[in-house]
């Protein structure tokens, strides 16, 4: 049985690598070597490169099976590096898509989107008023100035759910929980996570799991997609595909974000009853801003 497990393990573990790593870099392998083949003069011109490749094809030593292995071992090492590059720019990216304002660049970004946020929602409450009041009033455009008031709350809502605090819309979209259940509920998040995770049923686990590998393979493809617009500079074709990549990473990124901050705050709703349950906190009418207090309180361990 332990044979098997490690047999399987092994297994999952060469599909990923081949999935995350070998075979992307594989790709930009091909498109690198393609690139410096034929570079901008030249981009089009098929016969170059099957001319170049010919040529190694006859050089001496081509057909030893001991070049051969070290070629294909040296070209799996170099796809599995290009790979792991790619991967670490995932992941300074996805920190810089969810850091803090700090420095002088950052807090810029984030004062320009708190400004641009403001404005919205001053526009949303006068368009929210003007329609209550029209509705009071019985007035003909009621119904028009309501639907001025949902453009404008979709409007201000597409720039951030809650107040504006971070230099990016993912940052903010993943701090915004924390920000409403506090609202709501006086609720410490952040105290609280690690127990209503424990609470929560091995499916709910899984979804979000599922979307926090989505945010992570969202910031994967962005970082290929730049290193196809690098590539671009030498052979313009690859440009495109950088652009494409860096387009649908920065789609996909966004609604792993949302759908990864709406399970939260989902998470937290079905479960915080039973978690201040659990550490002696009665909720008979609700769970309200006293027990949250309370419930914060006693999960930070504070007297």
């Amino acid at each position: 049985m332990t044979s098997a497990f490690l047999s399987a393990l092994g297994g999952r573990i060469a599909e990923r690598w081949v999935a995350l790593l070998a075979l992307p870099g594989l790709l930009y392998l091909a498109a690198l070597t393609t690139a410096a083949v034929l570079g901008q003069s030249h981009w089009r011109d098929v016969g170059r490169l099957r001319s170049r490749l010919d040529d190694l094809a006859a050089a001496p030593g081509s057909h030893s099976a001991a070049v051969i292995a070290v070629a294909a071992l040296a070209l799996l090492v170099g796809a599995a590096a290009i790979g792991a590059a790619a991967q670490a720019l995932g992941t300074a990216l996805e920190l810089l898509w969810c850091a803090q304002a700090h420095g002088p660049v950052l807090r810029r970004l984030a004062d320009r989107r708190l400004r641009r946020w403001r404005s919205a929602d001053d526009a949303y409450r006068s368009a929210l008023l003007a329609a209550g009041r029209a509705r009071i009033a019985g007035a003909a455009d009621a119904d028009d100035l309501a639907d001025t008031a949902e453009r404008r709350y979709a409007e201000r809502n597409r720039i951030a759910t809650a107040r504006p605090r971070h230099p990016f819309r993912t940052g903010d979209r993943l701090a915004a929980p924390g920000q409403r259940l506090w609202r709501a509920y006086r609720l410490d998040l952040a105290a609280a996570w690690p127990h209503l995770w424990l609470l929560a049923p091995d499916g709910t686990r899984a979804e979000l799991h599922t979307a926090r590998l989505q945010l992570a393979a969202a910031t994967r493809l962005c970082a290929w997609g730049a290193g196809y617009l690098l590539l671009g500079l030498w052979w313009w074709p690859a440009a495109p595909v950088g652009a494409a990549a860096v387009g649908i990473g920065l789609r996909r990124g966004r609604d792993a974000a949302v759908a990864f901050a709406d399970l939260t705050e989902a998470l937290a709703d079905l479960h915080v009853r039973e978690l201040a349950q659990s550490q002696g906190i009665d909720c008979p009418d609700g769970f309200d801003r006293a027990a949250g207090e309370r419930l914060s309180r006693a999960l930070a361990k504070v007297d």
